[in-house]
């Protein structure tokens, strides 16, 4: 079974987000980028399938700058075979991703593509589903567990009343939820090795997919402040301030 692990390059998750002060996007001038998490442990899943007999080859895919690269060269160090930058200094939307992966699997022929739920740049959540409905393949979202038999997978989703088991048969689109696992740590040797790994680099116009925008941002601001607790002395005061100050009862 051949595995494709779309990543997609983020802001770190440790940095606190500056907007420009046009407000018409977020500053990532001289900003720590890294793989998308839920990405990550997509790429993580991918490689336990591998280890446990299931798959024989990941191919990593990203969609970007010319520094993504960075995150497929991460992808390859964790474990993953091959890689492939469709490059773009454009910001696609989940619609045009959806699209170009499309056609990457229909040239890879993989028997299932693993990916995030989301990004935590844009929180769309769509990726995933649009691409299963352009492949017309079955998918299981959310997965928090993914077990292979033959010819199908059993992915356990989370959902709001818990959790769900189904079955859905190959080929197939899978995206991650955060407790599906815990991604490992590259070592330096593999680190080293991941240099050598092939990685291709591609242009959207080699697809001739139409990735135009549907949407345009109008403005970017941040969220209001919040506002320090205060401390009260009696639920008659509790009251008094909810009545009078913030005018909730």
């Amino acid at each position: 079974m051949k595995i494709l692990v779309p990543v997609k390059r983020v802001i770190d998750y440790n940095v606190k987000v500056r907007v420009k002060s046009d407000e018409t996007g977020v500053d990532l001038a001289n900003v720590k980028m890294s793989m998308n998490p839920f990405d990550e442990i997509a790429v993580e899943e991918a490689i336990r399938l591998k280890e446990a007999g299931a798959a024989e080859e990941i191919v990593a895919v990203s969609i970007g700058p010319e520094k993504a690269q960075d995150q497929i060269r991460q992808a390859l160090a964790m474990g993953a075979d091959r890689g492939l930058l469709i490059k773009t200094d454009d910001v696609i939307e989940p619609l045009g991703v959806a699209k170009l992966l499309r056609k990457v699997v229909e040239e890879e022929n993989p028997e299932l593509v693993i990916l995030g739920k989301q990004a935590i740049d844009d929180d769309s959540n769509q990726t995933g589903q649009m691409l299963a409905a352009l492949l017309d393949w079955p998918q299981g979202t959310f997965a928090s567990k993914v077990e292979k038999s033959d010819g199908s997978l059993n992915v356990t989703r989370e959902i709001d009343g818990g959790l769900q088991t189904i079955k859905i048969n190959l080929p197939a689109v899978v995206t991650t939820d955060l407790r599906l696992n815990e991604p490992r740590y590259a070592s330096l040797p593999n680190i080293m090795k991941a240099k050598k790994k092939p990685l291709d680099v591609k242009e959207v116009s080699d697809y001739g997919v139409d990735i135009a925008p549907r949407l345009e941002v109008v403005k970017v601001t941040e969220p209001p402040r919040r506002e320090a607790g205060v401390k009260v002395e009696s639920v008659e005061e509790l009251v008094e301030k909810l009545k009078n100050e913030a005018g909730v009862i």
